[in-house]
């Protein structure tokens, strides 16, 4: 597979997207405008206690609210997210896209 940037939501103008040649730990990339970060999904024990958000190299980090909102959705979506991360790091395929137009 190529080095591309599978989108795998949109929700309100955040795109969450996982880089086929990434690494762990399991992350996704989100964008917004001009903006993004990258958010790592930290477990323990099979349960998620923490999304740790990271600046990516040349971009302007995502303004707090999106952030939030950003944070919001990870928490509702986790399992379907690792899901997806699965599909495109382990079986190197093309993992579904949703838009999602409910609030979390």
């Amino acid at each position: 597979m190529n080095h591309r940037m599978p989108k795998i939501y949109e929700y309100f103008g955040l795109i969450f997207l996982i880089y086929t040649n990434d690494h762990l730990p399991i992350h996704v990339h989100i964008q917004y405008a001009e903006y993004e970060n990258k958010a790592e999904l930290n477990y323990i024990d099979g349960e998620l206690t923490a999304i740790n958000f990271g600046k990516v190299k040349g971009k302007k980090p995502l303004p707090s609210s999106q952030r939030k909102e950003a944070e919001q959705f990870i928490f509702q979506y986790h399992l379907a997210i690792v899901e997806k991360w699965k599909t495109v790091m382990v079986l190197n395929q093309k993992p579904a896209f949703e838009k999602i137009t409910q609030k979390v």
